[in-house]
C-alpha cells in the first residue's frame, strides 16, 4: 500500500476549507560532506568537502522557503570519511535539543555520502522524539555542472515538513527515493543512484517534493530503541576486520591488543571466515570481546549456528546487519551489556 501526500495538496485543501495553514519549522543542521564541496575547477575530478555552509546551501535552491520556515547551524564541516564518535555524540545531543523545541517541527541533516549510512543508524536508536529527522547528502559537488545537492536539499525538506514521515525514525533521502536508516547502503562509490535498501527497498519515493509513502519500518527505533546516549563522552571502540583468502589473524590479534572491546568480522558468504582467524576470534571472546559475524556481501542474512557455531564459540550473529551497521548496533550495545547472549537478542530484535 502507499499513499501520496504532497504540501502542495495540503495547502489546496485548507485553503478551500477557509482554514490558515502555517509553514512547518524546519532546523537544518550541516555537518560538510560533498553537498557543501567544491571542485578546483569545472573539469576537476576531485573537490574538497564542507567547502560551503548552510546558509549558503540553502540560498542556492530555488522556492525551498515555500515549503517550510527554514533556519540552519553549522553542527561541523568534514567529510564523512573523517565522521567519529565525537561528533556523533555532538550531532545526536543537538538534534535532541532541537526536537525539544516547540516551534521545531523537524530536523535535516546534511552530511556526506561516505559513513552516511552509519550516522543515519546511530541517529536512529538514539534521536528521542518522533518528530522527522532527514539526512540528506549529495555524489557531485555544489560546483558540479549537474549538481544533484540542490535538488536532494529541497525533497529532503519536503519529507521533513510532511506529516506522514512523523514516527518513522531516521530517514534518508537522495535521488528521488526515501531510505530508512536501518536498512540503507551505499553500493556505487559515485553514481546518483547508490543508494539502496537491498534487502527492503525504500520506505518513499519524492519527486520535486511529492511523496508517495510506503509501509513503515517495523523494528525499534527512536523512542522505541532502548539506547540512549545522553551525557555520554564516548562509544566502545569496535573494529571491523574484513575477511579474504588466507586471512591472518594478525588484525584481530592487534585489535584485541589496542583495546577493542568488540569486533564485527566483514566475512566471506555467510559470516565465514579462515580457521586460523576463527580461532583468534574464539580467544578474543572467552578474553570478553564480543564478535559479530557479518558479511563482506551487499545483501542476504548472516544465521546464527549457519556454516559456524556460534554458540560453542561464543560468538553473535549480525543478521540483516552489514558490516558497518552491525558495527554501530554493538557499539551502542556495550554501552549496556558485554553479555553476548542480550547482544545476540539485540540483533535479533533491531
Amino acid at each position: 500500500m502507499r499513499t501520496h501526500i504532497s504540501l502542495a495538496a495540503m495547502i489546496a485543501t485548507l485553503a478551500v476549507g477557509g482554514a490558515a495553514w502555517a509553514k512547518p519549522s524546519i532546523r537544518i543542521l550541516a555537518t560538510g560532506g560533498t553537498i557543501a564541496g567544491a571542485q578546483a575547477g569545472a573539469q576537476s575530478y576531485g573537490y574538497k568537502s564542507g567547502s560551503f555552509k548552510v546558509e549558503d546551501l540553502i540560498s542556492a535552491v530555488p522556492k525551498i522557503d515555500e515549503l517550510a520556515t527554514l533556519t540552519g547551524e553549522q553542527v561541523a564541516n568534514i567529510g564523512s570519511q573523517d565522521m567519529n564518535d565525537a561528533v556523533w555524540l555532538k550531532l545526536a545531543k543537538r538534534i535532541n535539543e532541537v526536537l525539544r523545541q516547540a516551534d521545531v517541527d523537524g530536523v535535516v541533516i546534511t552530511h556526506g555520502t561516505d559513513t552516511m549510512e552509519e550516522t543515519a543508524f546511530f541517529l536512529d536508536l538514539v534521536v528521542k522524539s518522533d518528530k522527522p529527522v532527514v539526512i540528506v547528502g549529495s555524489m557531485r559537488p555544489a560546483t558540479a555542472v549537474s549538481a544533484d545537492g540542490p535538488g536532494n536539499l529541497y525533497n529532503a525538506v519536503a519529507v521533513a515538513a510532511n506529516p506522514a514521515a512523523k514516527g518513522r525514525g531516521v530517514l534518508v533521502s537522495l535521488n528521488d527515493e526515501v531510505h530508512a536508516a536501518r536498512n540503507v547502503t551505499k553500493t556505487d562509490t559515485t553514481s546518483v543512484e547508490t543508494f539502496k535498501s537491498i534487502n527492503r527497498g525504500p520506505v518513499a519515493l519524492v519527486h520535486t517534493g511529492q511523496i508517495a509513502w510506503f509501509e513503515r519500518m517495523d523494528r525499534p527505533h527512536g523512542k522505541g530503541s532502548e539506547f540512549d546516549v545522553a551525557g555520554r563522552t564516548s562509544l566502545p571502540r569496535v573494529d571491523i576486520i574484513y575477511a579474504h583468502a588466507n586471512m591472518s589473524p594478525d588484525l584481530i590479534d592487534a585489535a584485541v591488543r589496542n583495546g577493542a572491546k568488540g569486533i564485527v568480522v566483514a566475512g566471506v558468504g555467510d559470516g565465514n571466515m579462515t580457521d586460523k582467524a576463527m580461532e583468534a576470534l574464539s580467544r578474543a571472546a572467552k578474553e570478553g570481546v564480543v564478535v559479530v559475524r557479518s558479511t563482506r556481501l551487499g545483501g542476504g542474512l548472516v544465521l546464527r549456528n549457519n556454516e559456524v557455531d556460534d554458540d560453542q564459540k561464543g560468538f553473535a550473529a549480525s543478521g540483516e546487519f552489514t558490516a558497518p551497521k552491525a558495527r554501530v548496533l554493538l557499539q551502542l550495545g556495550l554501552t549496556k551489556t558485554s553479555d553476548v547472549k542480550k547482544i545476540q537478542k539485540m540483533f535479533d530484535e533491531y
